[in-house]
């Protein structure tokens, strides 16, 4: 966690993505569930010319609902703050989808103190990244 001091809030008119990051952007988005990223909203910083993505207070939302959840469950990304520039999401998902392996949730899950995941515990989340992953650019909607 930063603070980012002179930081603004991004605004797809006065910003320009680059395909990549906002290909990526939305692919990360799609695979934790973020519903939580339009134009309205976008939970972006512009700092020092990059761009920083903060309050991911959306994500992950199925865990409140587990017997509902769903690793192909649509992602409708209509309203995404980035999805017209998100034009190389092949290229994102070539790079991305990779990086999601099981040892990488499991450590990431361990940093978490283990009463935050609930009764289904972090397998639970593991398994659900793990299955979605290969699957992002399907159950993207725009």
């Amino acid at each position: 966690m930063d603070f980012l001091p002179g930081s603004v809030g991004f605004d797809p008119l006065g910003w320009t993505a680059g395909h990549d990051f906002a290909s990526q952007l939305l692919w990360f988005d799609a695979l934790v569930q973020n519903v939580d990223r339009t134009w309205r909203n976008p939970n972006l910083l512009v700092w020092h010319r990059n761009i920083w993505l903060i309050d991911h207070g959306a994500a992950l939302y199925y865990h409140h609902n587990w017997p509902t959840a769903d690793p192909k469950r649509a992602f409708d990304a209509s309203d995404h703050v980035v999805r017209d520039r998100a034009t190389a999401l092949p290229e994102a998902h070539a790079v991305l989808a990779p990086q999601v392996t099981e040892s990488l949730l499991r450590e990431v899950t361990a940093l978490v103190p283990a009463e935050w995941f609930g009764d289904r515990g972090a397998e639970a989340y593991v398994t659900h990244l793990l299955e979605r992953a290969p699957v992002v650019p399907e159950v993207i909607r725009r």
